[in-house]
C-alpha cells in the first residue's frame, strides 16, 4: 500500500500488522519510535521531559550537554536542538500499512510463553511506546483510515498521538469485559481512553461495548480532528480524498510552518504541563480555594518569557 509523498522534515511510522496488540507489533512500534527520536549525533534518545513544572530549567544556564546527562538543553536552547536533532523530523505520521487501523491481538502469534507472561510483556510494551508517542518532541499524526471498527488497541493508540484525524463515519468499538483475560487487557486501556473522552460516555462505551462513530467522539470534547464525509460523495474514494486533504494539511503545518521544530515541541511539553497544573497550595500553585487558573497562566507565561 503506498502512502501519500510527505514533505521534509516528516517521516511514517507504520502498523506493518492490524493487530497493534500483539508483541511483534508492539516490538516493531518501539524501534521505529527509538529511531526517529535518537540523535544521530550523540546516539541519545531525545523525548519530552515529564510533564511537571519543575523539570526544565528554561534559564540558559544548563550547558552541559553531554550524552550522559539528564538535561534537555537540546530542547530549551536553538543551537542544540540544531545540532542533536540534525536529520530527525519535525512531524511523524502513524499509519496502518492495511485497509485495517487495528483489529487487536494476533491469532496467528505463536504462545511461546505462559499466557500470564504473555499479557504482562504485552501491558509492558503498551506502557513505553505510550510513554514515547506522548513524551515524542515530533507531534505525532494519526489518520484513521480502517474497513472495520477501531478496537480499544486501536482507539488508545489514536487517542495518545497528538492529532488523531478520521471520518465522521468511522465506527470505534470497546468490547465489553466478558473474561478475565479481556478485563486485564481492556481496563489499562480504558485508563488512558478516560483522560481524553469523557468519563461518563469512556465508561459506558467500556461496560457496554457498544459501537459509536468518530462523529460522536468529535461532538464529546473534540478529541479527534473529524472530516465530514462529502454529502454527496459518489464512492469511497470521495471520502478518503477528503481525509487525505485535511491530513496533508496538518503534517504540512507541522513539518515546515513558522512554529515547527523546536517551538512545537516546547509548545507541546508546556500546554501538557500547565493543563496539569491545579489548585490546592502546592508549591508555585494557586491557594486551597483557586482551581489553578491563575498558577497555570503564570507558569506559561515564565516558560516563555525563558524563550526571549
Amino acid at each position: 500500500m503506498a502512502f501519500p509523498k510527505l514533505p521534509a522534515k516528516a517521516a511514517y511510522i507504520t502498523l506493518n500488522n492490524p493487530n497493534a496488540s500483539s508483541l511483534s507489533v508492539l516490538r516493531d512500534l518501539r524501534q521505529q519510535l527509538h529511531h526517529h527520536l535518537t540523535s544521530p549525533r550523540t546516539g541519545r534518545l531525545l523525548t519530552l521531559p515529564p510533564f511537571k513544572q519543575h523539570i526544565l530549567n528554561l534559564k540558559p544556564t544548563d550547558t552541559n550537554t553531554g550524552s550522559n546527562s539528564n538535561n534537555y538543553t537540546w530542547l530549551t536552547d536553538p543551537e542544540s536542538w540544531r545540532i542533536e536533532r540534525e536529520d530527525l523530523p519535525n512531524v511523524l505520521v502513524l499509519r496502518s500499512a492495511g485497509p485495517i487501523f487495528s483489529a487487536g491481538d494476533d491469532p496467528q502469534e505463536p504462545p511461546t510463553t505462559t499466557t500470564k507472561t504473555i499479557i504482562q510483556e504485552t501491558l509492558a510494551l503498551r506502557a513505553e511506546v505510550t510513554s514515547l508517542i506522548r513524551h515524542s518532541p515530533a507531534p505525532i499524526i494519526t489518520p484513521i483510515k480502517t474497513s472495520s471498527p477501531v478496537t480499544p488497541t486501536g482507539l488508545h493508540l489514536s487517542l495518545t498521538t497528538d492529532f488523531p484525524i478520521a471520518l465522521s463515519s468511522t465506527q470505534f468499538q470497546l468490547p465489553a469485559p466478558t473474561s478475565t483475560r479481556s478485563l486485564a487487557t481492556s481496563l489499562p486501556l480504558m485508563a488512558a481512553i478516560s483522560r481524553r473522552l469523557p468519563p461518563g460516555l469512556a465508561y459506558r462505551l467500556f461496560a457496554l461495548g457498544e459501537r459509536v462513530s468518530a462523529g460522536q467522539l468529535g461532538r464529546a470534547g473534540g478529541v479527534l480532528d473529524v472530516v465530514a464525509v462529502p454529502e454527496h460523495a459518489e464512492s469511497i474514494d470521495t471520502a478518503a480524498r477528503a481525509l487525505e486533504g485535511r491530513v496533508a494539511g496538518v503534517v504540512e503545518r507541522l513539518a515546515v510552518g513558522t512554529a515547527a521544530g523546536r517551538l512545537q515541541a516546547l509548545g507541546k511539553w508546556a500546554y501538557w504541563t500547565q493543563l496539569g497544573i491545579g489548585g490546592g497550595g502546592g508549591a508555585g500553585e494557586g491557594d486551597d480555594d483557586d482551581d489553578g487558573y491563575e498558577a497555570a497562566v503564570e507558569w506559561a507565561g515564565a516558560v516563555m518569557d525563558g524563550q526571549l
